[in-house]
Formats: C-alpha cells, sequence, structure tokens
C-alpha cells in the first residue's frame, strides 16, 4: 500500500439534524489497495458519513477529497463518476431481472444507440466475473440465486461503473460463515487489484480479519484510527462503548425444570409446497437456553413459524405446558404463555409507523387496564412504554416516538421489553442481536440469561455460532430440517461446523 496520497480524505465532516449532531468533524482516510473498517455503535454516525460521501447528504461543514483534490457531491451520480460504488445492507435489486440486467442498468449497452445490447451486457459481465473470480450465471434471474450471490452482483454493478472506492455496509449480516468466508477471499482479491474498500461491521472478529485498519465513531465523534495489527475485539469494544463490554456472558450452570416447549415429529412446508422441517423432535425446559445451530436456509424459519402459530404443521404436534397448540391462532400461542422475538424486526417484530407505546401494547391493547369496551386508554399506553424505556435502555426517543426513527439496537430492545413484560413461559429468539452493536448485543445476552433465571424455557435460534456456544446450555443442529446432532455448550466450533454442514447425521448425547 502506497503511503503516498490517500485515494479519498473527509476533512472535518459535520451533519446536523434536527436535535442530532450526527458527525461532529470527523476525519478519515483511505489508501489505495487497503481495507479500511469503520466501527461504531448504532447511531454513531458510521452510516451518515458514508451518505455523506455518497452524495445523499451534504455536510454542513468540512470537504471530501478524491486524490487530493476537493470535490463536491450533489447526489450519488456524482459519486459513481468519481469512482466510488456503494454496497447497501439491502440489496437494490430487481428480482425478476436477469443477473446481467441489474449490472448494467443506468447505464446500458446499446444497439444503434437506441435498444439493448443484451449480448454485449452478457459479455461485459461474464468478462467482470471471470477476472475477478466471480462465479456467476449472467443469464440467471436474481431471485433465484443465493444471497451471497446477489452480493457479488452488488459488487459487480460497482465495479462495471469502474468504481475505485468500494462501501461495503454491514457486508456479512445476512450472509452464512461459509459465505462470508467466500466474500474476504473476494475482497482481498480486489484490494489486491488496487481498488480501495470501507468495511462497515459490527462483527468485531470479522474487522480484525480482514482490515488493515480501523477508524472507530463513538456518539457522531472520530475515536482513534489504528492499525487492524495488534488491536484486539476487548480493545475495539471499549472504544466504541466507551467502557469495558463483556464478549462472552458470565453465567452459572443451569438447573433445568419441568419441560415447558416440548416438539413432537414435526413436519413442516415452504410457501412452495416443500418441506422444510422433517420430522423435529425436542424439548426445552424450564430454567434453560437451547440453542438451535444451523446454515440459513436449512428449516429455521418454518420451524419458528410453526411454534408461534404463524404457519400451520402438516403433521407432528407442538406442546407448550403440556397443551397441546399446534393448532391453535398466534394469538392463543401468547394468551397461553408463548413470546417470540422474530428473525426480521422490521417486518415482523414493530409496526414502524406507531409509536413505543402502541408498540409494546400489541398484545395487550384489547384488555384491561390497556382498553375498556373498545375503548383504547393512551395514559395506561404511555406509563407502561415510559417504565418499558427506563428498564430496557431505549435510547433514540420516548414513548410516542415511532418505531422507524430509532436505530435497530433499539427497536430490538423494544421488542425485547414487549415479549419478557407479558413474563412468557417460553420464549423463541430468532436472530435476536442480528445487526446490532456489541453494547446491545451485551444487554440482550445479560436479559436472556436473567429470563433463564427467572424460570423460562428459551429456544435461541441464531447463525452466529459464538452466540450459539456463549449462550446454550445445550446446542442442536438442524441440517435440511432435521435435528442431526445434540452438543453440549463446550463443543468445538469445528465439530458444530461439520455437523451444520452436513457431516455428521448420527445424534451425539450432550
Amino acid at each position: 500500500m502506497s503511503e503516498a496520497v490517500p485515494v479519498l480524505e473527509l476533512r472535518g465532516i459535520t451533519k446536523e439534524f434536527p436535535g442530532i449532531l450526527a458527525n461532529d468533524h470527523v476525519d478519515f482516510d483511505l489508501r489505495r489497495g487497503e481495507v479500511h473498517a469503520l466501527l461504531g455503535e448504532n447511531g454513531a454516525g458510521k452510516s451518515t458519513l458514508m451518505n455523506v460521501l455518497y452524495g445523499l447528504y451534504r455536510p454542513d461543514e468540512g470537504e471530501i477529497r478524491i486524490g487530493g483534490k476537493p470535490v463536491v457531491f450533489h447526489s450519488s451520480k456524482d459519486a459513481i463518476e468519481h469512482g466510488i460504488g456503494m454496497v447497501h445492507q439491502h440489496f437494490m435489486l430487481i428480482p425478476v431481472m436477469t443477473v446481467a440486467e441489474n449490472i448494467v442498468l443506468g447505464d446500458e449497452p446499446s444497439e444503434n444507440g437506441v435498444l439493448l445490447d443484451y449480448g454485449a451486457a452478457r459479455g461485459r459481465v461474464r468478462e467482470l466475473s471471470r477476472s475477478f473470480g466471480f462465479a456467476i450465471d449472467p443469464d440467471a434471474l436474481v431471485q433465484d440465486i443465493t444471497v451471497g450471490q446477489q452480493q457479488r452482483v452488488e459488487i459487480l454493478k460497482a465495479l462495471y461503473r469502474r468504481a475505485d472506492i468500494l462501501v461495503l455496509d454491514e457486508p456479512t449480516a445476512v450472509l452464512t460463515p461459509q459465505e462470508a468466508g467466500e466474500l474476504f477471499e473476494i475482497l482481498r482479491t480486489l484490494s489486491r487489484e488496487g481498488l480501495s474498500i470501507i468495511f462497515i461491521s459490527h462483527k468485531l472478529n470479522e474487522v480484525l480479519e480482514i482490515a488493515d485498519r480501523i477508524t472507530v465513531l463513538r456518539r457522531g465523534k472520530l475515536v482513534d484510527t489504528l492499525p487492524a495489527e495488534g488491536a484486539t475485539e476487548a480493545g475495539l469494544a471499549r472504544l466504541m462503548v466507551g467502557r469495558e463490554v463483556l464478549l462472552r456472558v458470565e453465567k452459572t450452570a443451569a438447573t433445568p425444570g419441568e419441560p415447558l416447549l416440548k416438539v413432537v415429529d414435526l413436519h413442516v412446508r415452504d410457501e412452495r409446497g416443500i418441506e422444510k422441517v422433517r420430522g423435529v423432535s425436542f424439548e426445552a425446559h424450564a430454567g434453560e437456553i437451547v440453542g438451535l445451530a444451523g446454515v440459513d436456509g436449512n428449516g429455521q424459519t418454518e420451524l419458528i413459524d410453526a411454534l408461534a402459530g404463524l404457519k400451520r404443521p402438516e403433521a407432528g404436534r407442538v406442546e407448550l405446558a403440556g397443551r397441546d397448540v399446534t393448532r391453535d391462532s398466534v394469538r392463543a400461542h401468547f394468551d397461553d404463555g408463548f413470546g417470540h422475538i422474530p428473525q426480521d424486526r422490521q417486518r415482523h417484530g414493530l409496526v414502524l409507523e406507531f409509536s413505543i407505546a402502541e408498540n409494546v401494547a400489541l398484545h395487550e391493547f384489547r384488555t384491561a387496564p390497556d382498553s375498556r369496551l373498545g375503548w383504547l386508554h393512551p395514559r395506561t399506553l404511555i406509563e407502561r412504554a415510559r417504565r418499558l424505556i427506563r428498564e430496557f435502555d431505549v435510547r433514540g426517543g420516548g414513548p410516542e416516538t415511532h418505531a422507524g426513527a430509532l436505530s435497530g439496537g433499539n427497536q430490538q430492545k423494544v421488542i425485547l421489553a414487549r415479549e419478557i413484560d407479558r413474563d412468557p413461559r417460553v420464549l423463541v429468539a430468532g436472530q435476536p442481536t442480528r445487526g446490532l452493536d456489541v453494547g446491545a448485543i451485551e444487554f440482550v445476552h445479560r436479559r436472556l440469561v436473567e429470563e433463564r433465571g427467572e424460570g423460562r424455557a428459551i429456544l435461541l435460534v441464531s447463525l452466529e455460532l459464538d452466540e450459539i456456544l456463549s449462550l446454550s446450555d445445550r446446542i442442536l443442529v438442524l441440517y435440511e430440517g432435521e435435528i442431526v446432532g445434540e452438543f453440549p455448550p463446550t463443543v468445538s466450533e469445528e465439530e458444530l461446523g461439520l455437523a451444520m454442514t452436513g457431516g455428521m447425521h448420527a445424534e451425539h448425547a450432550a
């Protein structure tokens, strides 16, 4: 890497919104061929800084320099023309179009200056794929390819537009560990080719694996920029949060009680009629956390939906505290003592247009004290929300703040508050810390362990092996819709990974 003029400099960037100083005189520079990680809690100002760089926001103060020369971006089109490409956490692809059509969209090769030259588009995409080692079919429909391949399409879109600087926002949030490993190989190839990469992530182990340098923001201000070599997860967490953070949960041994959740020979099909859960049986007892590990797409979503009453099983039985609830409605599940932290907090956990007070009342609003004779009691809703905001340290607003205005971590705390406050006997937590920063992750983990101590049965479904190993008292592995192993929390990541990828079908005693 050259120590000459940086390919990119952000000098004194300040951006203020009503009541919020999102970026406070932030400096950032990027060298040719390096991976520079940007770390910070939710709300630290990372996204605002990148939106300034990509021309989506105009800074109130400061300047952007490309190759040592000041530039002003009025739109993302200006940023793209200066060689900046951005891959957002939520992909900007059109599912019904092919890979090639998505990549060239907006910059299409044409025949006679009028018609799309699809042959030329396919050829360019195939050439790009080959030169950077991307194994991807230009003619495949985006809706038919994996999430990891969709991310490669987004990267190819930027490369097609001759990007020299690539911004990746939470690039592994939706990837399996295997896909994340493949992405890192791609990023190493791109950096060797001279591309400069800004890598935004909450996963400290990944940052230490892939980054050359790391910049940490806290509450809109630059805390430090340091080399990745010699940095530690604990040190980075301390810079992000401003205090010591427990990266692994301290907990006593479980003392399991009666079985509160019992699943017997469960079979569930997805919306296409494909059997995704195939004869699953297990129990979760009072006072224990049962971890369910597996590569994404192996039946976790369908299993959770069946347990929550969102999907009707084809066969088998679900018992909650000894009562058969297999055919019960979602409301009946909740009334019987079932709590559910959904995998997608924005689509299934919250009504983003509703206030915090309305969201925490979603299960109870039909009954006293929330309502009487069909009339809501707003004061009761607000008082409960105020209590839960304090208890669960929800930041960024009050009871009447819309849920959509909160950061991801604070949205998750609202869901956690609502589900736990109802005193459920069984709590199913689906990806409870997906996309959260280390401070929010620490809070969620600590709270789940506390709820275990209160005698709840907790089923933890997570793609994060560290989370499964840190929290679980027993670990089940789901592969192609079947439980293929049961392990103690002392199991090695290698043994667990082998079971997750189908290398082990015999059951293992804990």
